[in-house]
């Protein structure tokens, strides 16, 4: 049998990475599949890999659209221009595509499966997810035989790291993003990342996948970690938690509701020790019950061991429907409300005088809201000072009337801010 001959559209990090695993002559890749052709804009580029034995395109577009390449592997990113357009070029001709493109399939994944599927082509996207942390591939394999009700997960590593460094050494947030910039670990323009975008991406196509439903990134309530200070970092430690950026989707009475951001783990809490650049999705579902995966999330190596695993199902004639299941058995699942009721963290910067703290507590009290902790930061020789609560259960459209009736009073100096609070127990968490 011929070998299925490849097309790689961009050689950036992981895009090098690939060519990487083709030019060594042991790996896997090898056996069923040939890589012919590479696309990027600057041909005398050092990659660290010989490109020149490969046909050179300088438009991904004609790569996608040439018949000799039965395979495109898209590494260019973006929700559309080249990106989409090189897509539907080689799925319009039917060839089939691999991607790593979260943006792409979160926001156009519906019309390109569609696309696929009436040319007979496949459309998978196992590295757009955790790195090299199977998560696509579990949900559409290893839980497919399961009901699940939940996924939750810690999906961006940049604002792990940034998080779990401003624990570890006490410094801003300013400060560890500047240095996670240096490092390459969050771009020139990070706000894809510290903005929880690039987490709802994700957590659009583990959904969709989870729950058998089309793909609908306009659901996702989104908010990132750029309010998170070093005093919630420093006072959410002394109340025995830990801050991360949980993106989670949940199934209840056939609706979905999906929303990405900052909460307050208990040590407990299966996501709470998750470090560093580390990704992590925990998933419930029934029978299986709980399942946990964590492994790096982003780089070139992880990533295209994910790209690498499309191509070998591919060519060992598997892969399956994009989202786990044809187009016309996922279910157009209705938007669900956010839940009610949760406990709530809530940091308030305060004019420092005698009688905002009780006439916190009295709007606190007007609106049926207990206290469960309460933390000042003493500052000296500051006009306001952090103050920082943590709620018993109550519903939410009241912590979001007191934080109304708490600005009218003219005593804080910021907008409050108000994260959710989370206990042990999985994906089965509050939302």
């Amino acid at each position: 049998m011929s070998k299925l001959r490849v097309g790689i559209a961009g050689l950036g990090t992981v895009g090098r990475g690939v060519a990487k695993l083709f030019a060594d002559p042991g790996s896997r890749l090898n056996e069923k599949l040939e890589l012919v052709a590479v696309c990027a804009r600057d041909a005398r580029r050092d990659r660290g890999v010989n490109v020149g034995r490969y046909r050179w395109f300088e438009d991904p577009i004609a790569l996608a659209s040439d018949p000799s390449i039965d395979v495109v592997v898209e590494l260019i990113g973006g929700a559309v221009g080249a990106a989409k357009s090189a897509v539907e070029a080689a799925l319009g001709r039917g060839a089939h595509v691999i991607t790593a493109n979260k943006a792409l399939i979160a926001e156009h994944g519906e019309a390109l499966a569609a696309l696929a599927e009436s040319k007979g082509a496949k459309l998978l996207f196992e590295a757009a997810v955790g790195g090299g942390v199977p998560m696509v591939k579990a949900l559409k394999e290893s839980v497919a035989g399961s009901r699940a009700s939940s996924v939750a997960g810690i999906l961006n590593g940049t604002c792990n790291y940034i998080l779990t460094e401003m624990e570890a050494s006490g410094r801003s947030f300013e400060a560890v993003l500047a240095e996670a910039q240096q490092l390459g670990y969050a771009e020139a323009d990070p706000t894809m990342d510290i903005g929880g975008f690039d987490a709802a991406h994700k957590l659009t196509i583990l959904s969709a996948i989870a729950f058998g439903a089309r793909p609908d990134y306009g659901h996702v309530r989104i908010e990132g970690i750029e309010r998170v200070s070093l005093t919630d970092i420093r006072l959410a430690g002394k109340l025995g938690y830990r801050v991360k950026l949980i993106a989670k989707g949940a199934l209840a009475d056939g609706a979905v509701e999906m929303h990405v951001r900052p909460a307050l783990l208990s040590h407990d809490h299966p996501l709470a020790n998750v470090s560093g650049s580390l990704n992590a999705l925990v998933v419930d579902a029934e029978p299986a019950g709980q399942l946990t995966f964590i492994g790096r999330g982003a780089g070139e190596g992880p990533t295209a061991a994910s790209v690498a695993s499309d191509l070998i199902d591919l060519a060992e004639g598997r892969g399956g429907s994009a989202f786990g299941r044809p187009l016309a058995q996922l279910a157009s699942a209705p938007r669900a409300t956010p839940a009610e009721r949760g406990r709530y963290y809530l940091r308030l910067q305060v004019v420092d005088k005698p009688g905002v703290v009780a006439a916190i507590s009295d709007r606190l009290a007007h609106e049926e809201i207990s206290i469960e902790s309460f933390l000042q930061m003493p500052v000296q020789g500051e006009a306001a000072v952090p103050i920082v609560l943590t709620t018993q259960t109550c519903a939410r459209a009241r912590i979001e009337a007191a934080v109304a009736a708490i600005q009218a009073l003219g005593v804080a100096s910021e907008a409050p801010f108000v994260m959710p609070v989370e206990h042990g127990g999985g994906a089965r968490m509050g939302r």
